[in-house]
């Protein structure tokens, strides 16, 4: 009897710590997107509206994070965290899981974006015409992908 009851509360923490876990990933892709925002809307759009001065060591920096976010980006997705919702206003639709070849398309032509702009993005005028490239990258897969919450 003992052991059964050990090994039913094995069960539960393995369980908790699995549910946990898938939390987590949760957590970080909202942080992802979050760093997203950051960097396309706080420092590529604000430098493209002249909001802020062009700094190109600020434009690295930022297509940086948005390429490294990129790569990470289908793997942020897993299965497991279908149906789940983290903080915010915002979640994933189910569409992601349900259409997946299509969100991995989506994920595909960010990430083409992300690194052609970054390659072309030298002063302000590239930077002009680069943010609306990735802007639009972002927004459509937001439209299909995304729920706002509430």
């Amino acid at each position: 009897m003992m052991k059964r009851i050990l090994l039913v509360a094995g069960m539960m923490l393995i369980g908790v710590g699995a549910v946990s876990a898938q939390q987590d990933i949760v957590k970080q892709r909202q942080q992802a997107m979050k760093d997203n925002g950051k960097s396309l809307g706080g420092v590529l759009g604000a430098m493209a509206k002249d909001k802020i001065p062009y700094d190109q060591k600020a434009v690295d920096a930022a297509f940086a994070q948005l390429e490294a976010s990129g790569k990470e980006l289908v793997s942020l997705f897993p299965d497991s965290t279908k149906g789940l919702k983290g903080e915010g206003k915002y979640s994933s639709s189910p569409k992601v899981w349900e259409n997946r070849s299509d969100f991995e398309t989506h994920a595909a032509k960010y990430n083409k974006a992300v690194s052609e702009t970054k390659a072309s993005v030298k002063d302000l005028a590239t930077l002009k015409a680069a943010v609306p490239v990735i802007g639009k990258q972002c927004s459509g897969c937001h439209e299909t992908f995304r729920l706002k919450d509430g």
